[in-house]
């Protein structure tokens, strides 16, 4: 299971690349940019913290499945992920989708009643697509997961 191995410490480089772009995403370039936003726009400044909120609870969500699938690769690397216990984590990136695509939703309404190019509606709804297709393939994914954890018990049980 070398590739197994490779694969898994490729990938949590990558979740720890990312975990920390998304904490510096939320701590200093949101909260900068809105901010300069307000300066630059004053008649839209009431969106400064509103904007700045719901973009902080958004990377909150990437964090969550970022810190879940990590947990999920270390049941990988012990041979454990065929089990009850990883059903928590997948459970978690499952919810953080749906939080997040939300949050989205409700972003995405507001903008669009309010709209006044075709553009920015276009691109959220294509965002909200495709929020919706990744959280239907994690459902789907869970379901395997729970098909092949009752299959393994089942062989455990046998053996």
């Amino acid at each position: 299971m070398k590739i197994n191995r490779v694969a898994v410490t490729a990938l949590r480089i990558v979740l720890v690349g990312a975990f920390l772009l998304l904490v510096l995403f939320q701590v200093m370039s949101l909260p900068g940019q809105f901010a300069h936003m307000a300066a630059e726009n004053p008649e839209r400044a009431y969106l400064q913290w509103p904007l700045t909120i719901f973009g902080v609870l958004e990377v909150a969500c990437v964090q969550v499945v970022v810190v879940s699938t990590w947990k999920l690769l270390t049941m990988v690397k012990q041979d454990r992920i065929f089990s009850r216990r990883a059903f928590v984590w997948v459970d978690a990136i499952m919810w953080a989708i749906a939080a997040a695509w939300t949050m989205l939703a409700v972003f995405s309404a507001i903008v669009v009643l309010n709209a006044d190019d075709p553009g920015v509606p276009l691109l959220l709804i294509l965002m909200l697509a495709a929020g919706a297709a990744v959280g239907l393939v994690v459902v789907v994914l869970r379901a395997l997961l729970r098909q092949a954890a009752d299959l393994r018990s089942d062989m455990e049980a046998v053996i």
